[in-house]
C-alpha cells in the first residue's frame, strides 16, 4: 500500500504525551494513527463512544437542589449536628 503524508494540528502537550504513550506501546505516532483510522473504517464510526462530560443523574440532581435551595443541608454548628444530619 502506498503511502502518503497528512498534515494535521495536535496539542503540543497532547502530541509530547501520546509519542510517549506509544512509545511505551512500541510504536511511533504514524502507526499508532493508521491503527486508528483502520479501526474507524472497520466499524465505519469513530471506534469509541464520544460524549460530553455531563452529571450522572443523581449529581444533576443535587447541583439542581443547590441551585434552588432545595433539599439542601448545613451548615452545621458542629460534627455531632452532622452526624445527626446523616444518620437520619
Amino acid at each position: 500500500m502506498a503511502k502518503v503524508s497528512t498534515n494535521i494540528t495536535i496539542d503540543a502537550e497532547v502530541k509530547k504525551q501520546a509519542q510517549e504513550l506509544f512509545a511505551d506501546l512500541g510504536m511511533d505516532l504514524s502507526t499508532a494513527i493508521n491503527i486508528y483510522l483502520k479501526k474507524a473504517l472497520a466499524e465505519q464510526g469513530i471506534p469509541f463512544e464520544v460524549t460530553r462530560e455531563v452529571p450522572n443523574a443523581v449529581t444533576a440532581k443535587a447541583i439542581a437542589d443547590s441551585e434552588n435551595g432545595d433539599d439542601v443541608y448545613g451548615p452545621f454548628d458542629s460534627v455531632e449536628a452532622l452526624m445527626e444530619a446523616l444518620n437520619a
